[in-house]
């Protein structure tokens, strides 16, 4: 890409939204997080703590539409489903059958949920067709990431509740899409839940509430590393278009996912970004592709990012098998850490090393966050108790952005390049057969003349 691409006529961008302006759901002045603990001491209620509740309450029948059926779609099914009463999936959206069928399979096998062959639809705009169906109330957005502010947009017009999973979008013209979009879905009082589940861990948010009121002081520092083996992957086969080869390795694919460090780190980044509450001003990064075996993504990155007062963030992503795996955040602050992980193991340690705190999970066992986030979101709408969680994920989903371009490009790219940037990944249109611009595996070359494309 070009690097002119990132500078753009910001006043034209900001009749659509104040780009650079913070959500005050994560960005807060960097006072914020210098506040001693004797300055004010933060409720869990204060702070937005979730009720954790095992099952959703009880109420008017929900009914769900699915728009993607693939293994992530068919999960996220499943667990809205478990998440309590009287809850059901009552239409799907896909592009391909086999896997609308695999899914409707499932559904019916395991949850005794059977959905209608008149109410599943195959296509580009399937999801349309969902969106007008005036008995649908919440819909489960779980396609590929590309598709994704445009499937928000559509259900959020048509008045319908969102699970959407993460990220939101793989460039920042998507990011634009889903804050605009955001914002009108508070105006309707709409609920919308994300599927970046470590925000829906009891754990986490209990570390979250003691760090706060300044159990290891002003955080100055952080680390964060979605680091595993080898992902999976789908070779192109020779009945397949140029645009069924792309759906169905859609992981690999840069326009389709935005890279592995949007799919996975962005657990990461996004811990990070909740618990500074302030985005980088900067970030520098590298990476490359070295043992991948299809598509055009990277294997690995490294990403610095520089905050004001000089404070850091180092995120790793690497996906290569025979390599240590770590998949973590540490939060690091003036009295102490906080070691962060899924595991089960959260602790807060002071520097000579003497334990701070630790989660209890003998007595308050972590629920799986995959059905806690369904939970919360059935709550959220039979209770009236308002959540929107897009705003913050798009800010995660831009600063993991940003890193991949700095990763991509070797330049350093700025928090206001990237809010600004004109850059757009994918077609313009979709339909199965070829394309011309994305048939061959074009792999990003850092160190490249900035001024001349990849």
């Amino acid at each position: 890409m070009k690097r002119r691409k990132f500078l753009t006529n910001s006043a034209v961008l900001g009749t659509a939204i104040p780009l650079g302006v913070a959500t005050p759901a994560i960005f807060t002045s960097c006072s914020d997080n210098a506040k001693k603990a004797s300055d004010k001491t933060y409720s869990a209620e204060e702070l937005g703590m979730f009720s954790f509740v095992d099952i959703a309450p009880d109420g008017k029948p929900l009914k769900a539409a699915l728009v993607g059926c693939g293994d992530r779609g068919t999960g996220a099914a499943g667990q809205f489903l478990e998440s309590g009463p009287n809850v059901s999936i009552v239409a799907l959206a896909d592009v391909f059958p086999d896997r609308m069928d695999s899914c409707r399979k499932v559904l019916s096998e395991k949850f005794d949920n059977k959905v209608e062959d008149n109410n599943c639809f195959i296509g580009f705009d399937a999801y349309r067709k969902i969106m007008e169906m005036p008995d649908i109330d919440v819909v489960l957005l779980c396609t590929p990431t590309h598709f994704r502010p445009e499937h928000f947009k559509a259900a959020i017009e048509a008045g319908k509740h969102v699970f959407m999973e993460k990220p939101c979008a793989v460039d920042p013209t998507g990011i634009r899409t889903v804050i605009s979009t955001s914002r009108v879905a508070t105006s309707k009082g709409l609920t919308v839940v994300t599927g970046n589940q470590r925000r829906h861990r009891r754990d986490y948010w209990e570390a979250y509430v003691q760090i706060k009121n300044g159990i290891i002081g002003e955080i100055v520092s952080t680390t964060s590393h979605w680091n595993q083996g080898a992902w999976w992957n789908r070779r192109h086969r020779p009945e397949w278009s140029d645009m069924e080869y792309c759906l169905r390795n859609w992981f690999n694919i840069k326009w389709l996912s935005g890279d592995h460090i949007l799919d996975q780190g962005i657990h990461n980044i996004d811990i990070v970004t909740w618990f500074m509450g302030e985005q980088p001003v900067r970030a520098v990064g590298f990476g490359g592709s070295a043992r991948r075996l299809t598509g055009d993504i990277f294997d690995f990155f490294s990403v610095d990012y520089y905050y004001n007062n000089h404070k850091r963030m180092l995120h790793t992503a690497r996906q290569i098998d025979g390599c240590d795996g770590n998949v973590s955040e540490q939060i690091l602050g003036t009295k102490g850490i906080a070691q962060l992980n899924d595991r089960g193991e959260i602790k807060l340690l002071d520097w000579d090393g003497n334990l701070l705190w630790e989660y209890d999970y003998n007595s308050k066992p972590v629920k799986n966050p995959y059905v806690q986030e369904h939970v919360h979101l059935v709550e959220s709408i039979r209770l009236n108790k308002k959540i929107n969680q897009a705003e913050d994920l798009a800010y995660s989903t831009q600063i993991a952005i940003m890193g991949r371009e700095a990763a991509y490009t070797g330049q350093a790219i700025t928090w206001d390049e990237i809010m600004a940037s004109n850059l757009r990944y994918g077609p313009e249109t979709y339909a199965m057969g070829p394309l011309p611009d994305y048939h061959e595996r074009v792999v990003p070359i850092p160190g490249k003349d900035p001024s001349s494309p990849m």
